[in-house]
C-alpha cells in the first residue's frame, strides 16, 4: 500500500524539495496517470491514489513537518487529524462512491483537467478557428507559364443578418443553458474521478435559444457565396495550393475564421507536355529538310522561334531552347523548351520522285548510312557470312 512508500519516492522528489517543486511534480504524475491516459487500467488507479496521498500530505507543511518526524507511522497514529485518521480521506466519494481514502486536493485536481486554474464548476468552450474550405481552379498552360489572376466563387457561412448571429429572433435573447448553468461544461462520473465535457445541449456556447431566428433556424449563420480575386504566380503547377489567410468558415466562440486553399489544376496543352520547369514538344520535318538541314521556325508559349536543323539530323533528335520553359514559381530560374525531331517519311510517291529517290539509292555508298553499315558489320561478326 501507499503507506508503506517513501511518499518522496512516489513523487520523485529529494526530501529538502520545495513546496512549488512538489507541486510541480504532483501534477506531472497526476496527468500521467489520470484515467483518461490510461484507460481506466487498475494499475494507474493504484499508482495515482498513492500519489494523490503522497501528495496530500507533503504539499501541507505541518503535515510535512510530522511525516519527517515519524514516517508513515504517524499516519497510524492519527497525527494530522483528517477523518480517517490519515494523511488524507477529504477528495473520498467524489464523483460517487468510495474513491478508496485518499484526497485530489479541488484546485489541483482542476490543474490536471484543465492545465491551470480550478474553482468553479466547469469552463466554457474556448474560442476556436473556423474550418478550413478548399476551391479548385483550372488554368492554362501558357496562364501557368505567366502567372494570371482568376475570380474565385465560393460558398462559407456567415453571421446571419437577421439576428447578426445570435440564433434568436427578433426581440429575444439567447438564455443562459439550464443543464450547465452557463458554463459550457457538465460533469459525469468516471470511476473515482468526475470528469467535465461539453455540455450537450449548449454545445459548449453557455446559452440556448428558446425563440430560433426564421432564416437561420437557430444557427446564427447563413451559407453566403463570396467571390474574390486570387493572383496565381508564374510557374504554378498541378497539385500546387495557394493559401488565402481568413477566408475559410466562422470560429467558434469569437475564434478566428478559417482559410481558404485554392487548388490548382493545369489543363494538358496540345503541343508541349510539362516536365518540371522544362516544355518538351515534338515538331515533324521531312526527309529532305533532315538530309540537306534547314532552318525552321518552332512554336513556343509566346509565340516562333528559329530553329537550325543540320544536315543528317536523325530521327528523334533533341534541340534545348534556353529560357523558354517555365520559370520557377520562387522566381529562381526559367526552364528551357526542348524540341524533339520527328523526321517523316513520305507515304505517297509520284512516278517521278520514286525514280529520283532509285537513283539516290545506286550512288549511295556505306558512307551515306553510317548506322545501317555498322549493324551489317555486327552481324556478320556475329553469325559469320
Amino acid at each position: 500500500m501507499a503507506g508503506q512508500r517513501d511518499y518522496y519516492e512516489i513523487l520523485g522528489v529529494t526530501r529538502d524539495a520545495s513546496q512549488d517543486d512538489i507541486r510541480k511534480a504532483y501534477l506531472n504524475l497526476a496527468r500521467k496517470y489520470h484515467p483518461d491516459k490510461t484507460g481506466g487500467d487498475k494499475e494507474g488507479e493504484k499508482k495515482l491514489k498513492e500519489i494523490n496521498e503522497a501528495y496530500d500530505t507533503l504539499k501541507n507543511p505541518e503535515k510535512r513537518s510530522q511525516y519527517d518526524a515519524f514516517g508513515s507511522s504517524g499516519q497510524a497514529a492519527g497525527f494530522g487529524g483528517g477523518g480517517t485518521g490519515g494523511f488524507g480521506s477529504g477528495f473520498s466519494g467524489f464523483g460517487g462512491g468510495d474513491a478508496g481514502g485518499f484526497e485530489a486536493p479541488f484546485d489541483d485536481f482542476f490543474d490536471v483537467l484543465f492545465g491551470r486554474g480550478g474553482g468553479g464548476r466547469g469552463r466554457r468552450r474556448a474560442a476556436r478557428p473556423g474550418a478550413d474550405l478548399e476551391y479548385r481552379v483550372t488554368i492554362g498552360l501558357k496562364e501557368a507559364a505567366q502567372g494570371c489572376q482568376k475570380k474565385v466563387r465560393f460558398n462559407r457561412r456567415e453571421n446571419c443578418p437577421e439576428c447578426n448571429g445570435t440564433g434568436a429572433a427578433k426581440g429575444s435573447q439567447p438564455v443562459t443553458c439550464p443543464d450547465c448553468q452557463g458554463m459550457g461544461q457538465v460533469r459525469r462520473s468516471q470511476g473515482f474521478f468526475s470528469i467535465a465535457q461539453t455540455c450537450p445541449r449548449c454545445r459548449g456556447a453557455g446559452t440556448t435559444v428558446s425563440d430560433p431566428c426564421g432564416r437561420c433556424s437557430g444557427s446564427g449563420s447563413v451559407q453566403v457565396e463570396r467571390e474574390i480575386k486570387v493572383d496565381l504566380p508564374a510557374g504554378i503547377d498541378s497539385g500546387q495550393r495557394l493559401r488565402v489567410s481568413g477566408e475559410g468558415e466562422p470560429g467558434e466562440q469569437g475564434g478566428p475564421r478559417g482559410d481558404l486553399y485554392i487548388l490548382v489544376q493545369v489543363e494538358p496543352h496540345k503541343i508541349f507536355e510539362r516536365e518540371g520547369n522544362n516544355l518538351h514538344c515534338e515538331v515533324p520535318i521531312s526527309v529532305t529538310q533532315a538530309i540537306l538541314g534547314d532552318k525552321i521556325r518552332v512554336p513556343t508559349l509566346t509565340g516562333e522561334a528559329d530553329l537550325k536543323i543540320p544536315a543528317g539530323t536523325q530521327p528523334g533528335t533533341q534541340f534545348r531552347l534556353r529560357g523558354l520553359g517555365i520559370p520557377d514559381v520562387h522566381g529562381y530560374h526559367k526552364g528551357d523548351q526542348i524540341v524533339e525531331i520527328q523526321v517523316e517519311i513520305p507515304t505517297k510517291l509520284s512516278k517521278e520522285q520514286r525514280e529520283l529517290i532509285e537513283q539516290f539509292q545506286e550512288a549511295s555508298s556505306n558512307q551515306s548510312y553510317p548506322l545501317i553499315h555498322r549493324f551489317m558489320e555486327k552481324i556478320r561478326q556475329s553469325f559469320g557470312g
